[in-house]
């Protein structure tokens, strides 16, 4: 849940310490039901910045499937990972994914370590560019000179998990009215995430992103499929 919710194209201002809270509600047909609630850190240091995304589910989702999940990663200055972990507790799942980035004027290479229950597995990749990942990718996203964009531009982005390298194409749609879930309207840049192996296979459904257009580049409101529905991630000001 909480991953639910490089070519540089222009740096815009550096990244600040906040906390942003968000509404995560899945909807389906004429159901709308809070289902869970996030909040996203970042927080920066002498040297670099600190970032986390945790996410739970509320009480009356908790009953069919409770969830727990948390992302935390350490960014250079320059916006690049050096550090990733997401921990995740799951209904009676549990996993713990780790890796440390080494970025070179050659690329990137990722030391990951899977943990679960029963195993621990250790895994090396490899980039001939600067990879990311399912969090820090999104610090980079808010980098990104949108207003000097063209509708269709694309960016492609390596990215790291614990267990695999997906490529993933950050492609701009233009800008959007939209309405948050508590119905403030909002013109925002809207993105779209396609994430493949290889540059080929579809490794999952879109994403749909929508970005603040203020030089804060917040993210405003992320939309992406289930097998049955969808799941939308509002952002609450409140």
């Amino acid at each position: 849940m909480a991953v639910f919710l490089a070519f540089s194209l222009g740096a815009q201002s550096p990244l600040s310490n906040e906390t942003l809270h968000y509404d995560v509600v899945y909807h389906w047909g004429l159901i709308w039901k809070h289902a869970a609630s996030a909040t996203l850190s970042l927080k920066a240091t002498s040297g670099c910045y600190k970032a986390a995304l945790a996410a739970r589910t509320i009480s009356w989702a908790d009953k069919i499937y409770p969830v727990r999940d948390t992302l935390k990663c350490t960014i250079s200055r320059d916006v690049l990972p050096l550090h990733y972990e997401k921990i995740s507790h799951e209904d009676d799942f549990y996993g713990r994914d780790v890796v440390d980035f080494v970025h070179s004027d050659k690329g990137s290479v990722g030391k990951c370590v899977v943990h679960r229950k029963t195993y621990s597995r250790d895994t090396t990749l490899y980039s001939s560019h600067h990879a990311y990942d399912m969090l820090s990718v999104f610090y980079y996203l808010r980098t990104l000179d949108f207003a000097g964009m063209k509708t269709g531009a694309t960016v492609e982005i390596p990215i790291f998990s614990g267990r695999m390298q997906e490529r993933l194409l950050i492609r701009f749609e233009g800008i959007d009215n939209i309405k948050l879930r508590d119905k403030t309207p909002h013109r925002a840049y809207h993105v779209k995430f396609k994430f493949s192996q290889d540059g080929r296979k579809k490794s999952s459904d879109d994403i749909d992103a929508w970005i603040s257009m203020n030089p804060k580049h917040i993210p405003l409101m992320i939309r992406g499929k289930l097998p049955i529905g969808e799941m939308r991630v509002y952002y609450n000001s409140k």
